[in-house]
């Protein structure tokens, strides 16, 4: 627990019975300085009941005292064992009534772009319940044949960098199992300026980049697919010499 309980009445408390200055009362409230500023001049939390925090036991009045003294020190909030762990329990992402009947969308969309995330993930992401994206990706939604995929960051329901975070995440923990990522899980991996950046030409992978000269006919073959050329009326007559001797050897016998 960083910050105390009820933050701007605090605030509030503060400018009215203590000589902190505005830095240092934003600081300890997590407020910006001029807001601090407005509280002062009555032009903000006009109306709110100050909220003192040494009866709360949020602040000693020791810390109070350091800093009226030292402009410059920053009040320290009171430790309290109660709040232990309350910065990380978090419950289920609350989403606008606005934006509720976009989830099957956007769970339908993880989905089918990215399998490899869990339902534990596209909870967190999206804030659903995991029976939801169970009948989602088992295409049994009442309503999955009007389902259209659509990216989470489009709708609103989370930010770019938390959806890569999970990816990655997700992409991790398959490698760590011993899992093979094909190349289209691959390729989502690649943010979108440099896929922006990439050519459109195919390229073979290297392990195969020697059967782009490969042939199964041999080199006699391809002779023999294409004989000389004969055009040449020359060449019709240059007969071979055995045939020749052949025609000699019939004459001779017919002579007999």
């Amino acid at each position: 627990m960083t910050k105390p309980l009820m933050a701007k009445a605090t605030a509030v408390w503060l400018v009215d019975n203590t000589t902190l200055t505005f830095r240092q009362i934003a600081d300890f409230c997590g407020m910006h300085e001029l807001e601090v500023q407005g509280i002062a001049d009555g032009d903000v939390a006009a109306g709110v009941k100050g909220f003192d925090p040494i009866a709360n036991n949020q602040l000693e009045a020791s810390e109070i005292e350091k800093g009226e003294k030292d402009p410059l020190y920053r009040l320290k909030i009171k430790f309290n064992p109660a709040a232990v762990g309350e910065e990380k329990r978090r419950g289920p992402r609350y989403t606008p009534l606005s934006k509720r009947q976009d989830r099957p969308a956007a769970i339908l969309w993880l989905v089918k772009f990215h399998p490899e995330l869990a339902d534990s993930q596209i909870a967190k992401l999206v804030g659903t319940t995991k029976p939801t994206i169970a009948t989602i990706r088992d295409r049994t939604h009442w309503n999955i044949s009007n389902i259209t995929p659509i990216d989470p960051v489009a709708l609103g329901l989370c930010r770019q960098s938390e959806l890569d975070a999970a990816v990655q995440k997700a992409a991790k923990k398959k490698a760590a199992d011993g899992a093979v990522m094909s190349d289209d899980e691959r390729r989502k991996l690649v943010s979108t300026e440099q896929s922006l950046g990439m050519s459109t030409e195919p390229k073979m992978p290297s392990s195969i980049a020697g059967l782009a000269n490969f042939s199964l006919t041999r080199p006699e073959e391809d002779e023999e697919k294409n004989p000389a050329d004969y055009s040449d009326a020359d060449s019709f007559f240059n007969l071979p010499h055995g045939d020749e001797e052949d025609e000699d050897e019939d004459d001779a016998k017919g002579r007999r």
